[in-house]
């Protein structure tokens, strides 16, 4: 399951829930049909919207806010399958435990992906933070990135 965002509170009284989320295919995630968990709870998507920071969802079968308020502070999840992704776009999930290469020197493997700002993310590696801008390529086929080659990096 992959993490889409929080559900931080409803929106009027019939059910409409806003999610906070910073997640890069909103536009695939979000779509009516697809099929969401909040609290190991299943929901379809009949609607999407965006008002303000702020992802506005109505689910299926939800017509009054009773029937969704006690999930409030929950996580929101989603199958990657529902996401179908083109073969250039990616998740931040995908590239954990990829071997990190600059040239031919062998960093170690990506841990973690962290944003310091909403577009500027940095690759976590053995305890080094690696912005990445650096990054020239990702090959998931060999499970390798390579980065520009920096010296005193």
């Amino acid at each position: 399951m992959i993490y889409l965002g929080k559900y931080v509170n409803t929106h009027g009284i019939k059910g409409e829930i806003r999610i906070k989320s910073n997640f890069k295919y909103k536009d695939k995630a979000f779509k009516p049909g697809n099929i969401i968990k909040i609290a190991n709870q299943e929901f379809t998507i009949t609607s999407y919207r965006v008002h303000k920071e702020y992802d506005m969802l109505t689910l299926k079968d939800i017509n009054n806010i009773n029937q969704i308020i006690d999930l409030k502070g929950e996580n929101v999840y989603i199958d990657k399958k529902y996401l179908n992704l083109n073969d250039n776009e990616y998740l931040d999930e995908d590239l954990l435990n990829l071997d990190l290469y600059m040239g031919n020197n062998y960093l170690g493997k990506v841990e973690q992906v962290e944003y310091l700002t909403k577009n500027k993310k940095l690759l976590i590696v053995s305890k080094h933070y690696i912005p990445f801008e650096l990054v020239k390529k990702i090959d998931f086929l060999n499970k390798k990135i390579i980065i520009e080659e920096v010296s005193g990096l």
